[in-house]
């Protein structure tokens, strides 16, 4: 891999006796989308107001481009930054909310009304540019927030829950939206979320958090199939722990094959609960012994095709047998033997 563009290298941070992050290193690369997922209190936001000078480490360093910016204010870096709360000026139009950091910086009138159009028009709102924030829709506040971020050309962009307070539809929309426009512009970019799903869909490389520390650093594909620990593993997706502490060995719901009782070798169970979810049935299975109603360790959530659950019948108390193929097994490194 090429030379880290956007370096974190060690940070520590303590707020008195509490430590909010413990030597963290992440190496980003240019025009790469990196989110930084983990439950409230990991440290995610704090390392989030590090990299934009909100906030000093106790200790390490912050480089950009091989440059150290650690001891630089805010103002010295060039970076857009777009909030949870939108944080656009009440009083400005979208146009002059977007137009505001332009000014006094040596701009003609001209250039700024070019930069402030084509920023508008790359966000899909040229037509709301005389509307206030009162008039504009949760969605259109937030675009119009990202095109103040990045008219600027910020050598990155750092984006601080940007959509966890819009409703489910358009967060699915504006997600799309902000995926295409850092990809347009080739910027790169660190989002601080605590919603796997956002981070799935949108980053390049996930950085997982938790206590103050990196738990793993991957794609999408890796932290979800291939979790470093159990906690990764529950944080991500669904999840059924097996082995016998329950936490040695994992596999995911839509691994489990499931199949009428009898019609292949496996574990026979009972389903307790189903849930319609569209494409897919979500199950929840209770192993027994036999059918004599003899229970047999934990509970096991299954995700089962539409097709699938149609053809089996699924429904509460109906009779199946259950496998785990091997090779979609996670194993947390410890010598084990599958037991429910």
């Amino acid at each position: 891999m090429s030379q880290a563009y956007l370096s974190i290298q060690s940070i520590h941070k303590t707020f008195g006796s509490f430590t909010a992050l413990k030597e963290i290193n992440i190496d980003i690369q240019k025009n790469e989308f990196i989110c930084l997922l983990g439950p409230s209190g990991c440290g995610k936001t704090t390392l989030l107001r590090i990299i934009a000078g909100l906030e000093k480490p106790t200790h390490g360093r912050i480089t950009v481009g091989g440059k150290d910016i650690t001891t630089l204010p805010p103002a010295k870096r060039n970076f857009g930054m777009v909030f949870q709360s939108y944080a656009l000026f009440p009083n400005l139009t979208a146009y002059q909310n977007v137009a505001y950091g332009l000014q006094g910086r040596h701009f003609s009138k001209k250039e700024i009304d070019e930069k402030v159009r084509e920023v508008l028009s790359l966000v899909d709102l040229t037509h709301i540019h005389d509307r206030y924030p009162s008039q504009l829709s949760g969605g259109q506040q937030q675009r119009i927030a990202l095109a103040r971020a990045i008219v600027l050309s910020p050598d990155f962009l750092l984006l601080d829950e940007p959509l966890s307070a819009l409703d489910a539809k358009v967060r699915v929309k504006l997600r799309e939206q902000i995926c295409e426009l850092q990809d347009k512009l080739g910027i790169t970019t660190v989002m601080v979320t605590h919603d796997q799903e956002e981070a799935l869909t949108m980053a390049d490389r996930i950085v997982v958090m938790k206590n103050a520390e990196v738990m793993q650093i991957g794609s999408p594909e890796q932290v979800y199939n291939e979790p470093s620990s159990p906690f990764v593993a529950d944080f991500i997706g669904s999840i059924n722990f097996l082995g016998e502490d329950q936490m040695n060995m994992a596999v995911r719901p839509e691994h489990i094959r499931i199949a009428a009782y009898g019609s292949m070798q496996g574990i026979p169970a009972i389903v307790k609960h189903i849930e319609f979810r569209g494409a897919f049935y979500r199950v929840l299975l209770q192993p027994v012994v036999d059918f004599s109603g003899a229970e047999e360790g934990q509970q096991l959530t299954v995700d089962v095709s539409a097709h699938v659950a149609q053809q089996l019948k699924l429904k509460r108390y109906v009779k199946v047998t259950i496998e785990f193929p091997q090779e979609k097994l996670i194993n947390f490194g410890k010598e084990a033997v599958v037991s429910l």
